[in-house]
């Protein structure tokens, strides 16, 4: 507050300074006679023979701070001196931004490590890799989606229309968090948006879950402002120039299903939470204001109920070479990076799971401790569970028997605290909720959790989460695949397998990432890890509930329902995510010996979402037909997506084309007897794929029709054709 004081005393003894003999008389005369906000007139005698820094000491003492420069202004504009008042309220501004500024700098600048001891944070930049993220449009055309920049987000579009509002999508662990927190600094250091924003303000769902108290914008922009009083009124003069950047909308536990006279248009007037963001969204308070909202896919149905969005960006996450830029700026030992990425990069499927972030995070934090260990690079994973598990793994030494038990007791209130959790859809856990599921206990808080602390009111509460929200669903699914036990306080959750399927069938968001963990967990390799090294007690007969459930929902026509405009998401190509994630041939088999017909439509397929896919295709042991319609197949590294002046340092011929994947899969497809019809139309198909289009028709007999309508194959794509159609073993009957 110092700073603060010191800086209005500053800016008055300019103002006044500025003036003329003749106009510092008309002010004081004019001042003395002025009961500014009712506060009551400084004595005239006070003022007659006052000097211009005594004018000045008298405005700091009757009116204090902001006020003082308010009473200033005002009395300027009344005696007409309207240049200095616009000059001073100019100057005001600039020290506002400043100070703000500064305070964000600082506040963002540093990032938790979470590999760090307690308190020891790291500079983001030195840490922060550039994510790979797409434009989506409103509708699929043949370039369906084109890289951008966080600067060009809100810079006009094609039709010249620039937008208000921007969604920022992303998987789980894909970086949004991250890029909200990176935009915050960058608008202070003055390099994002100089001139497009005065104030950007950052909103943390995960806090808003916790406000039971009404609060208007009013209030908001008050707790963003550190240290100082935030001069609210002259902020929302220009609410063109404000930018509310809200993360984690798919974390907010509201029903946004308001009725509009509920809604509020006054920034002053409080309102419960889930009607103040309401009105946000709605764009009934503050209209002109910009809105920057991150969230998983999952809920955009959701956010589509109370929003109407004017642009949808998608993190895609680490091309090929941001990975390997984050490799050398997390071991920061360039030999230790060096022998950490060959060893990666020799092993595709753990290389492609690097494409997100956060479990690119753990990866390399288990090399990094095998290395400092002296061990070999030897362990590896194929699925998301398995990379989980590693770094679980990881973090446990060989035990007794009796810490084996402790530690059991401990991964069981975890597990127990992490699904109730899920089913409240809750992710700040109090302490009093620590002690119900005995983790209180002195050395028994576990790795995985936070503390935070956050400001409520006046006073500051504890509150524990998860080092990110997958830990919680990954440990939310660990809780039913452990047997019962007959012990169990009458606090845990009741495990109940069927109803977690039914709840992720009819509402397919919180509950995606933890089903997929309960497939992968039950795989006999990981089942094994979590006896031996955990001493857990695990339930096997959940494998034939899953067994049965997949059989039940297997729907042979994979047609995708659009979410919103350009925005496709297959809920049930999760169905093939989860047999994937179990990573079992017989299981896969037994699951999908039903499935005859495939039809997939409206798909932007990611390099998991196609080993999934071709995972599934290759152990669908009565699929007959393939008919994949208007889809899009992401390469390794996002090459299609990136612009073009990070492509002049990549000449090199990619190694594989977009359907390489699904190509092997077709060509490893279980029955030779069969006969099997492929169709890939307006799949966006270029020459690079016919030389694996080719190897089908030369090695698979079975497959006797292929049609290729709508994609531009090019001359030299059709000779490759040609020789797959040449070859002896080619049975083809129909190419279209």
């Amino acid at each position: 507050m110092g700073n603060q004081s010191s800086r209005i005393s500053d800016l008055l003894l300019q103002a006044l300074d500025n003036l003329s003999q003749e106009d510092l008389k008309r002010f004081k005369d004019k001042l003395s006679h002025s009961d500014f906000e009712g506060k009551g007139t400084i004595p005239r005698g006070r003022l007659e023979n006052a000097d211009r820094i005594d004018t000045k000491n008298l405005l700091m003492e009757f009116y204090s701070g902001d006020a003082a420069l308010d009473a200033t202004i005002e009395i300027f504009t009344q005696i007409n001196l309207r240049d200095s008042a616009a000059k001073l309220r100019e100057e005001r501004e600039k020290g506002y931004k400043k100070k703000y500024k500064e305070d964000i700098k600082k506040k963002y600048k540093l990032i938790k490590d979470m590999n760090s001891r307690f308190g020891d944070n790291m500079i983001l930049n030195r840490r922060y890799t550039n994510l790979t993220i797409v434009d989506r449009p409103q509708v699929m055309t043949e370039r369906a989606s084109s890289a951008i920049t966080l600067a060009n987000l809100y810079k006009p579009d094609k039709d010249g229309q620039t937008p208000q509002v921007v969604v920022l999508l992303g998987a789980a662990g894909i970086g949004k968090t991250m890029t909200a927190r990176k935009i915050m600094y960058d608008w202070a250091a003055g390099e994002l948006y100089k001139k497009k924003f005065d104030y950007v303000f950052y909103i943390n769902c995960r806090e808003m879950n916790l406000l039971n108290e009404k609060e208007s914008v009013a209030d908001m922009i008050f707790k963003s402002w550190l240290n100082t009083n935030a001069p609210v009124n002259h902020i929302l003069v220009n609410p063109e120039k404000l930018l509310f950047i809200i993360d984690g909308f798919d974390e907010l536990r509201f029903s946004f299903d308001q009725p509009k006279d509920n809604l509020c248009t006054d920034p002053w007037e409080k309102k419960p939470m889930e009607i103040l963001l309401s009105s946000l969204f709605r764009r009934t308070v503050v209209p002109e204001s910009y809105l920057m909202i991150t969230t998983r896919p999952a809920t955009l149905e959701k956010l589509e109920q109370c929003l109407e969005c004017s642009r949808y960006a998608e993190i895609l996450g680490f091309s090929e070479a941001e990975r390997e830029e984050y490799f050398h700026k997390f071991f920061g030992n360039e030999n230790q990076a060096r022998q950490a990425l060959r060893f990666v990069k020799a092993n595709e499927i753990l290389f492609t799971m690097c494409f997100v972030p956060f479990v690119c995070w753990i990866i390399y934090t288990v090399l990094k401790q095998q290395l400092e260990k002296g061990e070999n690079l030897t362990q590896t994973s194929k699925t998301v569970t398995g990379v989980y598990m590693l770094y679980l793994s990881s973090l446990v030494k060989p035990l007794s028997n009796n810490t084996k038990q402790h530690l059991y007791g401990n991964l069981r209130g975890l597990c127990s605290l992490a699904a109730d959790g899920i089913w409240k859809q809750k992710i700040l856990f109090e302490e009093e909720e620590i002690k119900k599921f005995g983790l209180d206990q002195e050395n028994s808080l576990p790795l995985f959790l936070n503390e935070n602390i956050f400001q409520k009111e006046i006073d500051f509460e504890c509150l524990y989460s998860f080092i990110h929200l997958s830990f919680q669903e990954f440990f939310a699914a660990l809780l039913y695949v452990l047997e019962e036990d007959e012990t169990t306080d009458s606090g845990i959750p009741k495990k109940d397998v069927k109803r977690l399927l039914e709840n992720y069938g009819n509402s397919k968001n919180y509950l995606m990432l933890t089903v997929r963990f309960l497939f992968g967990l039950l795989n006999e390799e990981r089942m094994k890890d979590l006896k031996e090294k955990f001493g857990c007690k695990l339930s096997p007969k959940i494998k034939a509930d899953l067994l049965k459930w997949v059989q039940a929902n297997q729907q042979t026509d994979l047609t995708l329902p659009c979410v919103h405009e350009g925005i496709y998401q297959s809920y049930q190509l999760d169905l093939f995510h989860c047999v994937y994630e179990m990573y079992e041939e017989d299981f896969a088999i037994n699951a999908l010996d039903h499935f005859t017909v495939l039809k997939l439509n409206q798909n932007k397929f990611t390099q998991m979402d196609q080993r999934a896919l071709s995972f599934c295709v290759k152990h669908c042991r009565s699929l007959e037909s393939l008919c994949i319609y208007d889809c899009t197949f992401s390469l390794e590294d996002h090459e299609e997506e990136l612009p073009r002046r990070q492509k002049k340092h990549r000449q090199d011929k990619p190694k594989h084309s977009p359907i390489y994947l699904l190509c092997q899969a077709l060509n490893s497809h279980f029955p030779l007897c069969l006969p099997v019809s492929c169709r890939f139309s307006d799949c966006h198909l270029t020459a690079a794929c016919c030389e694996d289009l080719s190897s089908i028709l030369g090695t698979k007999q079975t497959l006797v029709e292929l049609r290729l309508a709508g994609n531009s194959l090019g001359e030299s794509g059709v000779k490759l054709l040609c020789e797959g159609l040449k070859h002896a073993n080619c049975k083809l009957q129909k190419l279209r």
